[in-house]
């Protein structure tokens, strides 16, 4: 299959820090691709490397078969991108952001309004073409985003963190849309650090962490990596428990945070059963007990010893002050 997207040791640095730390990408044409990893993983220097706002440090990338160093005008054709930052003008109307994009891509009138009508059906706007931007919902303007990110129909469409502070409801209706043009055969590059955004949408997930790859393959078989079921207990004396999964060979620790302790097994069922006769046999109280199948955040603990959750983004400011400054 034509591979859209190629990078190889993609590297970026910011004087002594390094954002992006050689990465090796393949992405598919009509694949929808993931990039997951906590807040300042590298996902969105990543993302302004190949829609070419961002110079690279060393390495190389192909964008639809053209070098994002020596041909970014023709990268910038045939890419769409909604960024993680709302850029909408809000003092115009629907209408008129979609009008000023397509001029500029250099769409004449006719053009113009035939694709500004289907985009905004797309992402049902149809209704509020011509009302001012300031009086939509936060949804409703990263709706918009998206229809501006597709005005002049690009090959590649790249969504930088696209639901990030979007009610759960309102996220789930932006997946709808990404779905549509999934559906279409669209490419599209979605970052993001939620982990039930990756799992359900994309076709495959590289998780990132420290601007490194540790991890790359579809959801399920990368949570088949884990080769079992994981087991969350809460008890008065963790190190107690471990000390008897590690003698009983009953399963492996995650992780332990105070009183809770989270460890795979082979066959979570029967397991829980004999954990549990073992801790009462040791006098060990467990006061909770939770068995569930492997999931995204559970490779990405495997592969850190870290959850998603636990990270700290970098403001968007220091970003800003890292990209002006070198």
């Amino acid at each position: 299959m034509f591979n859209m997207i190629t990078t190889t040791k993609l590297t970026k640095k910011f004087n002594s820090f390094t954002a992006v730390d050689g990465i090796n990408l393949d992405i598919r044409k009509g694949e929808l691709f993931g990039l997951l990893g906590p807040n300042g993983a590298g996902k969105s220097t990543t993302i302004y490397m190949l829609t070419t706002l961002l110079a690279s440090t060393s390495g190389k990338a192909i964008v639809n078969g053209f070098d994002i160093a020596t041909q970014s005008d023709e990268v910038r054709k045939s890419i769409g991108v909604v960024f993680q930052d709302p850029t909408v003008d809000t003092r115009l109307s629907a209408f008129d952001n979609l009008d000023i994009h397509g001029r500029l891509y250099g769409m004449n009138k006719a053009e113009r309004e035939k694709r500004i009508n289907e985009v905004l059906k797309l992402v049902d706007l149809v209704e509020w073409k011509h009302k001012i931007v300031k009086t939509f919902s936060s949804g409703m303007r990263r709706r918009l985003e998206i229809a501006r990110g597709l005005m002049h129909t690009p090959t590649i469409l790249f969504l930088d963190e696209p639901t990030l502070g979007l009610d759960p409801q309102t996220r789930r209706n932006i997946w709808g849309y990404i779905e549509k043009l999934k559906r279409e055969g669209m490419t599209i590059v979605l970052t993001t650090h939620y982990l039930e955004e990756a799992d359900y949408l994309c076709d495959r997930v590289a998780i990132i962490d420290h601007g490194r790859i540790v991890a790359i393959d579809t959801p399920s078989k990368l949570k088949e990596l884990i080769r079992g079921d994981v087991v969350e207990l809460e008890s008065s004396d963790p190190k107690g428990i471990e000390a008897l999964l590690n003698k009983s060979k009953l399963g492996t620790k995650f992780r332990e945070t105070g009183k809770l302790l989270r460890f795979k097994v082979k066959d979570g069922s029967r397991s829980i059963a004999k954990i549990m006769a073992l801790a009462d046999r040791h006098g060990i109280k467990i006061e909770s007990i939770e068995l569930h199948k492997p999931s995204l955040e559970d490779v990405f603990l495997h592969y850190t010893g870290r959850l998603i959750r636990e990270e700290k983004a970098p403001s968007m400011e220091m970003m800003r002050r890292r990209i002006r400054g070198h």
